[in-house]
């Protein structure tokens, strides 16, 4: 699969010496969608901005479709759809007439047809005639995500396009995300919320402190660094660990009625067995085991975690 935007040691500092991104280099596969991950202030709004022409690099270089976003900005821009993440809709506007002006904004020519099947994928064909004003607030997402597509981009930016929305319109979202990569759209997603990267990312990428940590495929990700665990429950209440059983990978619940063994799912032998037939030695009697693999979340707060041990390290040194 060839690469449709290439970043390449991509800095951003501000007067004052601040740092929004420190040599970000991320390629980007035609037809995916990547979900960027990150806490507020990580950096991930800024890289979009810059990708998009929005903001001016320090140093580095973005190509989109093979073109320059400097020397060749017409080409590389006509080729980007944003969605920011706030909403600014002129609401006495009709929906048809506001994405039919996004599409006049790139030179392209009148084209009701295009302006229809972007409509009707988005579910707001039958509100084309409405006021912004008369909208929901999900269907004012939709119609900024309209007025991207209006032009007929080949990448889409979304920029926490789920924030302040409920699960319910969420999910929604996520289908209709679903749909445009149906359609050969390469997605880039930014967002806070773990469950919408594990529910439709193809690859995943963690930002912290301007710094990209890793990009990897979602599920080799969770597949390296997921670990699981065996809930070992009890038909008797323990007040601690048993003397013969402690180990930094067995732990006690908080009820006192089941031990929690962690393993690696990587390891040519989990120790499981050894466990049971020491948990039988100690005279506890099994009522049931329960197995959990750890989740994207758990996976991001690690390695935010890490990140922030590792540069009070580089400061204390």
């Amino acid at each position: 699969m060839s690469n449709i935007v290439e970043i390449t040691n991509l800095k951003k500092s501000y007067k004052g010496g601040f740092e929004a991104l420190k040599g970000v280099s991320l390629n980007i596969r035609e037809g995916e969608i990547l979900a960027l991950l990150g806490p507020n202030g990580a950096g991930k709004t800024t890289l979009i901005s810059t990708v998009c022409g929005i903001t001016t690099a320090t140093s580095g270089s973005v190509t989109v479709g093979g073109h320059d976003i400097l020397s060749d900005y017409r080409a590389a821009r006509s080729m980007i759809g944003l969605v920011p993440q706030e909403i600014n809709l002129e609401p006495f506007e009709k929906v048809i007439n506001s994405v039919r002006f996004s599409r006049g904004l790139f030179g392209k020519p009148s084209d009701d047809a295009a302006i229809e099947h972007v409509l009707r994928q988005l579910s707001l064909w039958d509100k084309k005639d409405n006021q912004i004003r008369e909208l929901s607030g999900g269907m004012k997402r939709r119609v900024l995500i309209a007025k991207a597509l209006a032009h007929d981009p080949r990448v889409l930016f979304l920029d926490e396009p789920t924030a302040g929305v409920d699960v319910e319109l969420r999910k929604d979202m996520w289908d209709v995300v679903a749909n445009l990569k149906a359609d050969g759209v390469t997605i880039i997603l930014t967002t806070h919320y773990i469950e919408e990267a594990e529910a439709i990312a193809d690859r995943v990428g963690v930002i912290a402190k301007g710094e990209l940590m890793l990009v990897e495929d979602k599920d080799t990700l969770m597949a390296r660094m997921g670990q699981k665990e065996l809930e070992v429950q009890l038909t008797q209440t323990l007040s601690e660990v048993p003397e013969s059983l402690r180990s930094d990978t067995l732990r006690l619940s908080d009820d006192g009625t089941a031990l929690i063994y962690t393993y690696d799912t990587r390891a040519e032998r989990t120790g499981i067995t050894k466990l049971l037939a020491n948990v039988a030695k100690a005279g506890l009697t099994l009522r049931d085991l329960v197995t959990r693999q750890s989740s994207l979340e758990e996976i991001f707060v690690n390695l935010v975690h890490e990140g922030d041990e590792t540069s009070g390290a580089e400061d204390a040194a």
